[in-house]
């Protein structure tokens, strides 16, 4: 049984390729992220631009074209199938103090929407200002500490809805 990918280029055009037509395709590397591609008497000269392998999310030129390249394996299509989405939304529903240390300031309100990566609270610690980002979208529902407030490890400081 040969495993097969869903490659997706540019969002709009999907095609099916199995491990038995990538080892029929003459493909030479040519440096660490370029290659030549001959198929059909046609020559290919591609490189692979920018890469996310844990996302499998790759930028690749192609002659003088650029394209967006998503690949997906039989475990993600079949997650697909089941009407799950991988890392679509993170189910991280609070935040706690990564060490010890000293709130000097505070960026958000309760109710407030933010978004992943989003700045929330200033933690100092060993001398050091420790910027607490927000891990995923979400609504503010509680803000359990205060500017000025000490902190243990493990102390809850925000919590989302």
């Amino acid at each position: 049984m040969s495993t097969s990918y869903k490659v997706k280029v540019n969002k709009n055009f999907e095609a099916m390729i199995s491990e038995e037509d990538i080892s029929k395709t003459n493909i030479v590397k040519t440096s660490d992220s370029k290659f030549h591609i001959l198929e059909e008497h046609q020559s290919y000269h591609t490189e692979i631009i920018k890469s996310d392998f844990n996302d499998k999310k790759y930028t690749v030129k192609v002659n003088a074209n650029t394209y967006e390249v998503d690949i997906a394996n039989s475990l993600d299509m079949m997650i697909s199938e089941m009407g799950f989405s991988i890392g679509a939304s993170k189910q991280v529903n609070s935040i706690k103090s990564p060490m010890p240390g000293l709130i000097i300031d505070i960026q958000v309100v309760v109710g407030q929407t933010v978004k992943e990566d989003d700045y929330l609270l200033v933690l100092e610690a060993m001398k050091m200002e420790n910027i607490i980002t927000s891990p995923r979208e979400g609504i503010i529902k509680s803000i359990d500490v205060a500017k000025g407030d000490a902190v243990d490890k493990g102390k809850l400081l925000i919590e989302f809805e």
